[in-house]
């Protein structure tokens, strides 16, 4: 009988560990700090670029949503090929590496091309596993970071919306329709290149196999619609989280959208509370966000609002 009880109880043992090791390893953030740095931010962030280039990144497009702050986003094979395999998977096409100075600091960080492919539905994550590998060797993985307290597996990120009411992934904005992909695609950069709404192109990354396209989209409006707007209201953490930059803009069998706002933010702070927490950084901060994006995102589409 004791022999029993003790086998019961190391089986036991053995299963709380398994299932603490297994949640563990279940447990996703959006953002890597690959590692600090000190100096001038376009110095740093020159370095990084060629170390991704290197690395067999593509790199799409760079630009700077306020001062001392870089964004380099990047493609690769990996990533085309995770953004194929899904419908809608184009958002993963395109990480950002960023460059942020923050006091006598510089944080280079990227997105987590994992987390996000769970987030956007993508059906094999092994794609996006390689391209994680790729920019850990390329850039280095500090830690990850981006969701403070707050425990995400991908089966959670595959069913996320930040609270009841709120988008999920498949309830995008819906911001204007063509009879071609071709003819909406023309239309999307016509839009960015006038700048309507307030937007411009970072990047344009063509899906292989698809009808589709991904623009990264720099929001430079000075109200609510606004990259600088948003990320001084919302990223006050220690490690800041600027490659949620830039937007995106998905043209798919010639119909245009964007990932609603509600969803878009909260998957970069899910833990970033609605109205009150001890840095001042919440999302009542920027309730006329959400709207405010749609419009612009509308504009540079050739919509209507």
């Amino acid at each position: 009988m004791q022999k029993v009880v003790k086998q019961l109880f190391l089986s036991g043992v053995l299963l709380a560990v398994t299932l603490g090791n297994a949640f563990a390893e279940e447990a996703l953030k959006p953002f890597v700090l690959a590692y600090t740095t000190t100096g001038d931010v376009q110095a740093v962030a020159d370095e990084v670029k060629g170390k991704v280039e290197a690395a067999g990144f593509e790199v799409a497009g760079t630009y700077s949503p306020y001062d001392g702050a870089i964004i380099i986003a990047i493609t690769n094979d990996d990533l085309k090929k995770a953004a194929a395999s899904s419908d809608f998977g184009g958002y993963e096409a395109g990480q950002r590496v960023s460059v942020t100075k923050v006091g006598d600091e510089i944080q280079v960080s990227y997105s987590n091309p994992v987390y996000l492919a769970d987030a956007y539905r993508i059906k094999d994550t092994s794609d996006a596993e390689k391209a994680l590998k790729t920019l850990e060797t390329a850039l280095g993985n500090k830690q990850t970071f981006g969701t403070g307290d707050k425990k995400l597996s991908a089966a959670d990120l595959r069913k996320y919306h930040y609270m009841f009411g709120m988008e999920y992934f498949d309830d995008p904005s819906e911001l204007a329709s063509y009879d071609s992909q071709d003819e909406a695609v023309a239309a999307v950069e016509k839009g960015l290149a006038e700048g309507r709404g307030g937007a411009t192109k970072v990047y344009r990354i063509d899906i292989p196999g698809k009808d589709e396209t991904v623009f990264g989209v720099a929001l430079n409006d000075s109200g609510c619609s606004g990259d600088e707007y948003i990320m001084s209201r919302v990223d006050k953490d220690k490690l800041r989280s600027t490659a949620h930059l830039p937007y995106e803009i998905l043209v798919s069998d010639g119909d245009v959208y964007a990932l609603y706002a509600r969803f878009r933010i909260a998957i970069s702070w899910p833990h970033l509370p609605m109205i009150q927490s001890e840095t001042g950084a919440t999302f009542f901060n920027i309730m006329c966000a959400p709207n405010a994006i749609e419009e612009a995102l509308i504009n540079a589409a050739g919509g209507e609002i």
